[in-house]
């Protein structure tokens, strides 16, 4: 129980504490979570339930506003409730209660034996009985997954200060400055001020004075552009670092959220949120808007900023629309304002995009910027339905399940209209948006059949509006049947506040409707349905999974080679750098945010994209830097790069999803066009033992050997090409990658290295691309702490061949160091 990552189900859960002692425990007696089908307070004061009991408790103890003794009241009667279901079912043996949960859930926890567990089950006033067991907590659960807990944090202080001192910028949608995710005072720890940043906090009307603090350093936002345009509404969203989106909120808390921030989404608990670096301080650049996007004008004035501010880490969860046209994609104003950046030293982090999984995907072009993909984690959370046919059919959907043990009857929205209710006068009728279309009496206790169309796609219907329909006809749980025209939609779990499931698949949807039409009787004559004789019951989606085989490369992300200009030339740099967790993030969500519309009001939200893992990446740079503050952009690149992992959980190699429809049976082994150097180790990256070291110089002379570049990069950074060594190709850069485009015979390419730990002796070995013969000399060196070693690496084409083909250099180390050099080489000619 030391260990804050692990808690029993009851802890969360523990408003209050009663105990019947006992003199003697049976040896047997375990603990059990007991549930109520009575409603938990949360849900009473709302007017959910409505058999008696409920309405007696809304009417004598529905609690003023700030009235908590009415709140005590309450909380005290369903206690009383619980001690007298207990003495009445056990008749006088000896238990032990240990907690009464009131408010998220109304139930108790209890110590008895196996047969008195039986006894409870039994009870009608009775729900569930389970015994108790661990359960890990949520998140966004990817620090866990990631290992920090125990392999990084501890490397840098702990938690308390993982990240301390190291200033993270987001070009972003802005802040929610009022969330617990960027208070200053979650511990008695303070946060000190980080004295190399000079950046201010932008006050207006929508973000008053005091909204910063020590966490959250600096706030501005940008939108010249966009007023310029016409395109910025005040009404719409703010001219102001406040987050009308939630986007921004959400990948600022993945990076660098504080720690054991309680998750609580539509009434559920989900565990504790905590970013990468916890204690790292937060600068936010808004510069995108929720209706429009943004722009690269307003976008460049915020990484100028930033980069004057002095902020050490820049995280854009953004790409363009478009591939930069020109003679190069690096010649566009965002990836030179960036280069800019990391000539002062700046780290800079961007999603790679979420185009994938086509080839040339791409949406970050630049050695100079780390690109990353997105990838899952093996948290999951199942829902499933059973069907009076003993068919189950499984679902999403973070709700709770019906009542165990019973089947409650389906009815189909269409089939449950009111008399002034006609398919011809509403067409969407079968959305569920509107609960006077339909009959509560026909609905009341039973399982509401509504239809996911493109509707609820496009934001025009809502998950939310049809759960507030079956809450006003006082439905059992709701079932949502993928429209047939609705075609390869990938659904995130969605958070439900009352029993019920999305069916994602147009084929299961198919099947449960097939099982209802084949239940229902009709009158021979009339035709009406006099009968409704499908039954079914929800499991439930609200307990995570970890048994899934992860990490693998989502179907969305962006894939290499990396296209050089707009005619689709292949680049010889590798894209993306490599993978993080980017599926299925719980983090930090702006109250008033509006990306998603199944988390409006809600204080956390669930998303999916290389915008969530480009701040995971943020955040491990953070603790990076603290540990190694000396170090470059390309070092910090360099050690997240080479030590990165080609294995999921299981010690198999990691997989990549290949279509957008059914992903998970569509994949194959990663390349590393899909996940460059691999998944990011947290761990190992804190100790690379070598690194690849590059410069803005480098950079420069690579783009002045572009052929017509040369004005083109007078324009954009003020220098003359005759300073710099313009025979650089890209092959030649000092990246812990190698690609060549087109290999024409033979080539070779150098590497230079720079031990950053003790003396070491290293084995080189490798493994050629397909159609490629390699030497790599020298192919064992000694190199002591501080020194650099040079590694040419020799291709030569064995066939011609336009198929592109992966190897790998790895370097092993007898002090422990492992490091991996990935290859690739597209086009060779013999």
């Amino acid at each position: 129980m030391g260990n804050l990552y692990w808690v029993y189900l009851v802890l969360p859960f523990c408003f209050g504490l009663v105990l019947n002692t006992l003199s003697q425990e049976n040896s047997d007696s375990d603990v059990y979570i007991v549930t109520l089908k009575q409603a938990p307070l949360s849900h009473s004061y709302q007017g959910f339930n409505n058999d008696s009991t409920s309405v007696r408790l809304n009417k004598l103890y529905k609690p003023r506003r700030n009235d908590s003794r009415s709140h005590q009241r309450s909380s005290s009667y369903i206690s009383r409730v619980h001690d007298s279901l207990l003495k009445k079912a056990l008749k006088g043996e000896k238990y032990r209660k240990l907690y009464s949960y009131r408010y998220l859930i109304n139930g108790f926890s209890v110590l008895i034996t196996p047969q008195q567990a039986d006894m409870l089950s039994r009870r009608q006033e009775v729900a569930n009985v389970v015994l108790d067991f661990p359960v890990r907590t949520a998140t966004t659960y990817t620090p866990q997954f990631l290992g920090l807990p125990k392999g990084v944090w501890p490397r840098v202080g702990g938690y308390e200060t993982a990240g301390e001192g190291i200033v993270i910028g987001f070009i972003d949608t802005g802040i929610d400055p009022t969330h617990s995710s960027f208070a200053d005072d979650v511990s008695d720890h303070t946060y000190p001020v980080p004295d190399h940043f000079s950046g201010i906090c932008e006050v207006t009307r929508d973000f008053p004075s005091g909204s910063c603090n020590r966490k959250l350093v600096g706030a501005r936002h940008f939108a010249a552009s966009a007023i310029t345009r016409g395109v910025f509404n005040s009404s719409q969203d703010y001219a102001s670092p406040l987050d009308g989106d939630g986007h921004g909120t959400h990948t600022a808390s993945v990076a660098a959220g504080n720690h054991g921030i309680p998750v609580m989404v539509a009434g559920h608990y989900f565990g504790n949120a905590s970013g990468m670096a916890p204690r790292s301080h937060i600068a936010v650049y808004k510069a995108l808007y929720k209706s429009f996007g943004g722009f690269a004008a307003d976008v460049v004035a915020a990484i100028d900023q930033a980069a004057q501010d002095g902020v050490d880490i820049i995280s854009l969860s953004i790409t363009p629309n478009r591939r930069p046209p020109g003679i190069a994609t690096f010649f566009n104003p965002i990836d030179m304002a960036l280069l800019s950046a990391v000539k002062s030293g700046i780290f800079v982090v961007q999603a790679a995009g979420n185009t994938g999984p086509s080839p040339k995907s791409m949406s970050s072009f630049s050695p100079w910027i780390f690109t990353v993909g997105a990838a899952s984690h093996d948290r999951v959370y199942s829902n499933s339905i059973v069907l009076g046919n003993n068919l189950t059919i499984p679902g999403v959907g973070l709700a709770p399940g019906t009542c165990s043990n019973e089947m409650y009857t389906l009815i189909s929205a269409v089939h449950a209209l009111s008399n002034e209710t006609t398919l011809a006068n509403d067409m969407y009728v079968g959305e569920c948006q509107d609960p006077g279309n339909f009959d509560r009496e026909l609905i009341q206790g039973n399982l509401l059949i509504c239809s996911y169309s493109i509707r609820f796609v496009l934001g025009l219907s809502t998950v939310k509006q049809a759960l507030q329909t079956a809450k006003n006809l006082s439905a059992a749980g709701v079932v949502f049947c993928m429209d047939p025209f609705v075609i390869g939609f990938q659904l995130n779990p969605t958070p439900l506040n009352m029993p019920g499931i999305i069916i994602p698949s147009t084929n299961d949807s198919k099947i449960l409707l097939q099982y209802y039409n084949s239940s229902l009787e009709r009158d021979g004559f009339t035709k009406k349905i006099v009968r409704f004789g499908a039954v079914a019951s929800i499991s439930g989606g609200l307990e995570a999974n970890y048994s899934v085989s992860a990490p693998k490369v989502m179907y969305y992300s962006a894939r290499g080679p990396d296209p050089e200009d707009g005619f689709l030339d292949n680049a010889d740099i590798m894209k993306p750098n490599l993978v993080a967790p980017g599926n299925s993030i719980w983090a930090a969500w702006s109250t008033l945010g509006m990306e998603s519309v199944e988390f409006q009001g809600e204080s956390f939200a669930m998303m999916s994209g290389t915008s969530m893992a480009a701040p995971h990446i943020a955040g491990l740079a953070a603790l990076i830097k603290q540990k190694f503050p000396h170090f470059s952009p390309a070092a910090i690149a360099s050690a997240l790069s080479t030590t990165a992992s080609l294995y999921d959980k299981n010690g198999s190699p990691i997989m990549a999803q290949r279509a957008y429809m059914n992903p998970d049976l569509n994949q194959s082994p990663a390349t590393p066009f899909d996940m460059g150097n691999g998944f990011v180790n947290a761990s190992s990256a804190l100790d690379p033992g070598l690194i690849f070291e590059s410069t803005y110089e480098d950079y420069m002379s690579f783009l002045c050997g572009i052929n017509g570049s040369i004005p083109i990069v007078f324009n954009y950074t003020g220098q003359n090409c005759q300073l710099y060594n313009s025979t650089v190709t890209a092959a030649d850069l000092n990246l812990p990658s190698i690609t060549i485009a087109r290999l024409n015979r033979y080539q070779t390419v150098g590497r230079s290295l720079t031990n950053i730990a003790g003396n070491e002796t290293y084995r080189v070995d490798w493994t050629a691309p397909f159609g490629v013969s390699m030497n790599v000399t020298p192919s064992h060196f000694f190199i002591a702490m501080g020194e650099k070693q040079v590694l040419n690496i020799t291709f030569n084409a064995m066939t011609n061949d336009s198929t592109a083909s992966f190897g790998r250099i790895g370097l092993v180390g007898n002090g422990s160091h492992n490091l991996n050099i990935p290859l690739s080489v597209i086009v060779k000619l013999y």
